[in-house]
């Protein structure tokens, strides 16, 4: 799909429905807002449900919603020649080294001190209750999110042997239609709109499992799975998927969940700590 869809948008307006132009009405009123929206955010902002967000998707040739805000971001950056906009935020080409560093670190910090306001303790604490209640810890993601699922598996695998992840799609889901109700699934996930793993957490929720969702939007398909919601503060466009913004803003999440695991639980933890690390201490000269 080329061109501009913004104006394709005006051009088959008299094809949607009444629910549809509700949707279409918003997007061409605030398109940069629509940008950093779940779809259930939008679909409350437009006062219909999720199914009609993805029947004006459909109507536009679009394969979801996720195409739709690639096709908006593209839209709104169209023959403005600022590419480097696209990679990150506020970058233009006209920027100094020293601008683009201070920009680059001033996102950065953003993303950490929104996390840090997001932070809801009692739901922070209830999810370490989880953790150490669990007879086993999944961390499940894909794409970037599964880079992050990796990383607090190899975290939390240092003081705690029961944490597994897998990498393959399938095998998360089957991994997941085996847990139990003694289980905890931990989902990553910025939009909390993507397939595999909503269909994971869908199937989690089914076995029994408790579900925490890391993610960006509390308000989102995933979430509507979860047990917990933990929030990231990262804003991170279509154009920017994988951000390190929205990626450090995850890992704080994952650093803070096992500095506070680590005290609770600190005497086994410590005990565990040390058999990993001589374990690999040979490999290390």
């Amino acid at each position: 799909m080329q061109g501009d869809f913004l104006i394709k948008v005006r051009a088959v307006y008299n094809q949607f429905t009444k629910a549809e132009k509700k949707v279409a009405d918003y997007i061409l009123q605030h398109p940069k807002d629509v940008l950093f929206m779940s779809i259930t955010d939008l679909a409350e902002a437009c006062d219909v449900g999720d199914t009609s967000v993805f029947r004006f998707c459909k109507t536009m040739n679009l394969k979801g919603y996720q195409e739709f805000k690639m096709m908006l971001s593209l839209s709104l950056h169209e023959g403005d020649g600022k590419d480097m906009e696209r990679l990150a935020g506020n970058i233009s080409l006209e920027d100094s080294f020293e601008e683009l560093s201070q920009k680059v670190l001033n996102t950065n910090i953003n993303a950490l001190t929104e996390t840090f306001s997001l932070l809801n303790t009692e739901h922070f604490l209830k999810a370490i209750d989880y953790l150490g209640q669990a007879d086993r810890i999944c961390f499940f993601g894909v794409g970037a999110s599964l880079l992050t699922a990796l990383k607090a598996t190899n975290k939390f695998l240092r003081i705690e042997p029961k944490v597994y992840c897998m990498q393959d799609s399938h095998m998360q889901a089957m991994v997941a239609s085996m847990m139990k109700k003694e289980d905890v699934a931990v989902l990553f996930s910025y939009s909390g709109a993507t397939k595999d793993t909503i269909h994971v957490a869908e199937v989690a929720k089914k076995a029994g499992a408790k579900i925490i969702c890391v993610t960006r939007f509390v308000k989102s398909p995933l979430t509507s799975y979860a047990d917990l919601v933990l929030l990231c503060g990262a804003n991170e466009g279509p154009l920017q998927g994988g951000s390190t913004s929205a990626e450090i803003s995850q890992l704080f999440l994952i650093d803070l969940m096992y500095s506070e695991y680590y005290r609770r639980y600190f005497d086994v933890c410590s005990k565990n700590n040390e058999k990993t690390s001589a374990s690999v201490l040979e490999k290390l000269c």
